[in-house]
């Protein structure tokens, strides 16, 4: 099948690469020439775990390319997929300034029976909107459909090759089918294609992506409570995710959710529950536990030290907002990067993937260490932010040896409180009384 996608973000890269990998014939538009001729070069301006070698391998066998022509991506694709950021705007709503834009490029160039698919996380409504937006460009029906993603950063090539469902919006059988035929590789172990209104696919992404969100918030929240009452987050985590109606999925605590979607996805759901006269107070309570979550390591890290965090050293460890990535959107880390800055802090970081993107943002102001050991030389405390695998077997005895001060604040509770007591840390967790 001919297809184009429009965006070379993280969900159009991942999508136009799998599908080329599945033996279509993809075209990857964007207009950043930059970024374009980055990726006619072979090289990929994200870290996503196996995307390199599949970039590499259509593009050599003639599957893949990229380009900022629009015309020469769309004139003959049969679908086309629109995946272009839809980023919050003041009021939380999502901002689909660049996805109309998208939809006036491309109507000049749509052959009759093209089919035009929102891959973009956007408002419910979104796809009627595109039909009349086009009705009104081009005097004719335009075949319109939605198709929600589901990846989950640093796993995001399974989880479209091997997909737990696949979810598409369309008005007539003609367009499911064609979709259906497009996705028939990726669901030979029979995970249901789901075929439903636009309306319903736009829902269920965000719906998705808020559960999610209210899992991590709801668990965060019960941590702090477990703290000032002596219960131990983890033994009630494990107490609770035994009950089959409740498991054990997003039910770990921390510092707070960060990326490209929760935070966002959250919020627009919220604006649209708000637009259509309802009051979103669950979501509402969601976002704002959230982001007071994402204040509590540097508030015991401040509390430690009395409330003057001048002439301290401070590692942190973790910058992206999962592992397994380098987004640093909305991660977790930055608020507590902001936090101790702003209280006098001198601060050395460390990060497998996402060390460069954090320099972007912070320039000199920032101490950078490749490796995360020497991050902690002279420190006064380490603060660990993003569980990457790289930080849970550590040398401790190495740790002890460079750090001024054994203190740890564990924002993910990678280890276990007994064992740091004996190695002579002291340890402040999550949802645990310090030791």
């Amino acid at each position: 099948m001919r297809i184009a996608v429009v965006g070379t973000g993280y969900v159009g890269l991942v999508t136009g690469t799998c599908f080329a990998d599945s033996g279509n014939a993809v075209t990857c538009l964007d207009i950043d020439a930059a970024k374009v001729e980055r990726l006619n070069r072979g090289e990929v301006p994200i870290y996503e775990p196996g995307l390199e070698e599949l970039v590499e391998r259509n593009a050599r066998a003639g599957r893949l390319r990229f380009t900022t022509d629009t015309g020469a991506a769309v004139r003959d694709a049969e679908v086309v997929f629109l995946a272009v950021g839809t980023p919050p705007a003041a009021d939380g709503s999502a901002d689909l300034s660049a996805l109309w834009a998208v939809v006036d490029a491309i109507a000049a160039h749509l052959g009759p029976e093209a089919i035009v698919v929102t891959k973009s996380t956007v408002p419910v409504g979104t796809a009627a909107g595109i039909e009349r937006r086009l009705r009104e460009r081009l005097g004719r029906d335009c075949r319109v459909a939605s198709n929600p993603e589901f990846l989950k950063e640093g796993a995001a090539i399974e989880d479209f090759q091997k997909p737990d469902r696949v979810v598409v919006g369309a008005r007539s059988a003609e367009v499911a089918e064609t979709m259906r035929a497009l996705y028939a590789p990726f669901l030979r172990t029979e995970n249901p294609f789901l075929v439903m209104s636009p309306e319903s696919s736009e829902m269920t992404k965000y719906v998705a992506n808020a559960l999610l969100a209210t899992k991590i918030s709801f668990i965060n929240e019960v941590a702090n409570l477990c703290e000032r009452m002596a219960a131990d987050i983890d033994d009630v985590r494990r107490g609770i995710g035994h009950d089959s109606r409740i498991g054990f999925a997003f039910l770990f605590p921390g510092a707070g959710y960060g990326g490209s979607c929760f935070p966002k996805d959250v919020q627009a759901l919220a604006a649209m529950a708000r637009d259509h006269g309802l009051t979103p107070r669950i979501l509402s309570a969601v976002h704002e536990t959230n982001l007071a979550q994402k204040q509590v390591l540097g508030e015991k890290i401040a509390t430690h030290f009395g409330g003057d965090l001048h002439g301290r050293r401070i590692a942190v460890w973790g910058l992206a907002f999962k592992p397994r990535t380098d987004d640093v959107r909305d991660a977790p880390a930055i608020d507590l990067i902001e936090r101790l800055l702003a209280g006098g802090a001198t601060v050395c970081v460390s990060d497998p993937e996402a060390l460069e993107n954090v320099r972007r943002i912070y320039g000199d102001r920032l101490a950078y260490a490749e490796n995360s050991l020497d991050a902690l030389d002279g420190a006064d405390c380490l603060a660990i932010v993003t569980e990457w695998g790289d930080f849970r077997r550590p040398d401790f005895d190495a740790m002890a040896r460079r750090m001024r001060s054994r203190t740890i604040f564990d924002g993910r509770n990678l280890y276990a409180p007994a064992e740091m007591r004996r190695r002579g840390f002291a340890y402040h967790a999550i949802g645990k009384a310090p030791v």
